[in-house]
């Protein structure tokens, strides 16, 4: 019985934690929607890239990686104005 009683208060709770990330979530414009999934997916890309850097020893990738890196940074500096 103990089980049912933790199960039905874990429901609640999931519930009411879904209830509380609706309210405070701000309704964006399509617009905007889009420029923050780009810039989310740039930065996304940026890490993947740095983590790349860190691991490669190769002097060809290494110099690949940094061009790649210096437009990510490029583009992401266009989100900050």
């Amino acid at each position: 019985m103990a089980r049912g009683w933790e199960s039905k208060s874990v429901e609640a709770q999931q519930a009411e934690a879904g209830e509380k990330t609706t309210k405070n979530r701000t309704k964006l414009t399509p617009e905007a929607a889009a420029r923050h999934r780009e810039r989310e997916n740039l930065r996304l890309s940026r890490q993947r890239v740095l983590q790349q850097l860190e691991a490669t020893q190769n002097p060809l990738l290494r110099s690949s990686l940094e061009a790649a890196l210096s437009e990510l940074d490029e583009k992401l500096s266009h989100f900050e104005k």
